[in-house]
């Protein structure tokens, strides 16, 4: 199975066709915008569909990551994915930014939990902790900067996404650190989705509206997604 995969989340515009099958990347396009993701997203699907020598009638199914994230961002990434879908009868498939960052620490420290976090500014970090078997454990969730360095401590997992080094700092102590960036590789979401298969129809995850209080406390014990 083709499966389409865009992602918006933060400052790519980017898209990428993927062989479920073969688990391999056929082709893909990818703009560095920082904003103007619905201008340009469309041509930049029709070029990842070319560089893959497919076409929209070629896929059986379309990715999306879905935060947390650029609000703006989510907003055109997740209604394009779920237009597309819609139209081409063809599952949605949902991936959350935190979950794919982890994917990447993960394949560079296998066997480790790993701490995903991106900085929310306030002080908040929006997060989500992985077990060694890379199973959701907390979150994704909304917590304080101290909670987080709390966390990290109590259990010294891997950290990736933004908020890496500033964890570090506040704990005064260095951890392994995969990817620091806002997103992960469009592939990362092609090989989750692939593998995940189709669930809920995806939504922006919006962890932190305008005027909601921040999270107090983290939990350690089990979370199911």
């Amino acid at each position: 199975m083709k499966l389409l995969a865009i992602d918006c989340a933060a400052n790519l515009c980017a898209a990428s066709v993927y062989d479920g099958t073969a688990k391999r990347e056929l082709g893909r396009s990818v703009l560095d915008l920082g904003k103007g993701h619905a201008e340009q997203l469309m041509a930049v699907i029709a070029e990842a569909l070319e560089a893959g020598a497919t076409d929209y009638a070629g896929l059986g199914a379309i990715a999306v990551s879905v935060g947390p994230g650029s609000f703006t961002g989510l907003r055109v990434g997740v209604s394009t994915a779920r237009g597309l879908a819609l139209a081409l009868k063809i599952p949605a498939i949902g991936v959350t930014t935190l979950e794919a960052l982890a994917a990447e620490a993960a394949t560079a420290f296998p066997g480790r939990a790993v701490l995903a976090a991106l900085d929310a500014g306030r002080e908040e970090i929006h997060a989500a902790f992985y077990d060694e078997r890379l199973v959701l454990t907390y979150g994704p969730a909304v917590a304080t900067l101290a909670d987080v360095v709390a966390m990290a401590m109590a259990t010294s997992p891997v950290l990736t996404g933004t908020a890496a080094a500033l964890i570090s700092a506040s704990a005064g102590r260095e951890f392994d650190v995969g990817p620091r960036t806002a997103t992960a590789d469009i592939v990362t979401y092609a090989r989750l989705a692939a593998a995940n298969g189709a669930g809920e129809r995806p939504k922006p995850l919006y962890l932190r509206g305008a005027d909601a209080k921040p999270q107090a406390g983290f939990i350690l014990s089990r979370i199911r997604p």
